[in-house]
């Protein structure tokens, strides 16, 4: 059996399809203040300087270095504080 390789304009790969701005980012966690670099394509206008070169930045607010899944370690999270926070911000329109 042979098979033919039939491949019409139409099931061409399309130009133009992937972003062509990859460079290297530096992704902070502000949890812990792990940073690692990796290729990427996000937007930013900050930077950060990392052994003596300037990446472009992006903030997180939880990584692998600090997710509780990741770490092994449960976080305790105040839900008594975020209540009384709630409460006190929206007592103003309480009638």
């Amino acid at each position: 059996m042979q098979f033919e390789k039939n491949v019409s304009n139409s099931q061409a790969m399309k130009k133009n399809t992937h972003p062509d701005n990859y460079r290297i980012v530096a992704f902070k966690d502000m949890s812990n203040d792990d940073v690692f670099l990796t290729k990427s394509t996000a937007d930013t206008s900050e930077t950060l300087e990392v052994d003596g070169v300037d990446y472009p930045l992006i903030k997180m607010e939880i990584s692998r270095t600090s997710h509780p899944y990741y770490t092994g370690k449960s976080k305790l999270v105040d839900t008594a504080g975020r209540i009384d926070k709630f409460k006190t911000k929206y007592a103003k329109f309480k009638k």
